[in-house]
């Protein structure tokens, strides 16, 4: 019987997989891999409460998907996010600015704030190519963003550093998979349709436990009613979305339509009678006159 895997890209499942305290095995392969170029410079982490509680009284509280500490004392937050909602790009920053900041007590010394790596994962294009990219160069997946002079681009800091997978920008199949980054790419954008793991990625232990936790008849039936529940979430707003595109696209047709017919009915005013006119365009009898009017000031 096939396996059903949890689609990773809702935020309850990528939580389940990520962040529990059971799979910090997994999260330290995966953040090596998009971090740190497949090297082994996580040995050990400390998954953390999501949960971003301000300091200041008046300050918005914010959640993450998952939040961990290194072992040199840096902090990983991890977003993942399906819809492309306004003022999402602020948000990022505004969550990196606060776990920069939270790290201190009243009075304590700034030399004992730890840099802070805000990980972004998205299931739409963060930073759309302004034209195709030239032949044989595709888009860059992952973008790491850090403070630098803006001529000649010496860094400031490192202590917030910004990091960006777009996951539409990825387009490997599974036999062109090659690295560790490829295949943790791959499992996020693509688990939930397999029906099996498939053996190069289960010859690796992190990844074959990040299927493991992905099974779904493995989920408690309070976990599949909030599984359910997201997704539905989310199937809903993104038709909202379609919904208001397709609605602002027909509006503007619309509103083309009609400057093309004033347009036609504005140069024939001196030339036809206004029932003539309303038969030719479609306009009616009363936005003739109000052109005539408006022509004539």
């Amino acid at each position: 019987m096939p396996a059903v895997f949890i689609n990773p890209k809702t935020d309850f499942a990528f939580k389940k997989i990520f962040g529990s305290k059971e799979s910090k095995d997994i999260l330290i392969s995966f953040l090596n891999a998009i971090l740190y170029y497949e090297r082994d410079t996580i040995q050990d982490l400390v998954v953390l409460d999501p949960y971003q509680a301000p300091r200041i009284k008046g300050i918005k509280d914010s959640y993450l998907d998952v939040k961990a500490t290194l072992q040199d004392g840096k902090t990983v937050i991890i977003e993942m996010q399906v819809l492309n909602v306004l003022g999402f790009e602020k948000r990022v920053l505004y969550n990196a600015a606060k776990a920069f900041s939270i790290q201190l007590g009243v009075g304590e010394d700034y030399t004992l704030l730890n840099p802070v790596i805000a990980l972004t994962i998205t299931d739409f294009e963060m930073f759309p190519s302004s034209d195709a990219p030239p032949a044989g160069k595709i888009d860059r997946v992952i973008s790491r963003y850090r403070l630098k002079e803006k001529d000649d681009l010496t860094d400031y800091s490192d202590d917030i550093e910004l990091v960006f997978v777009e996951l539409p920008k990825f387009h490997k199949s599974l036999d062109e998979l090659a690295t560790m980054v490829d295949k943790w790419l791959y499992f996020l954008k693509c688990a939930n349709e397999l029906e099996s793991v498939p053996p190069a990625m289960k010859a690796v232990p992190a990844l074959n436990h990040a299927f493991t936790v992905a099974q779904q008849s493995k989920l408690s039936r309070k976990e599949l009613e909030i599984l359910e529940k997201r997704q539905m979430f989310l199937h809903d707003n993104r038709n909202a979305i379609l919904k208001a595109r397709q609605d602002g696209l027909k509006e503007g047709e619309q509103k083309g339509r009609q400057e093309e017919r004033l347009e036609i009915a504005r140069q024939l005013l001196d030339v036809l009678d206004v029932e003539t006119i309303c038969q030719k365009t479609g306009l009616t009898v009363a936005e003739i006159q109000l052109l005539r009017s408006t022509t004539s000031r």
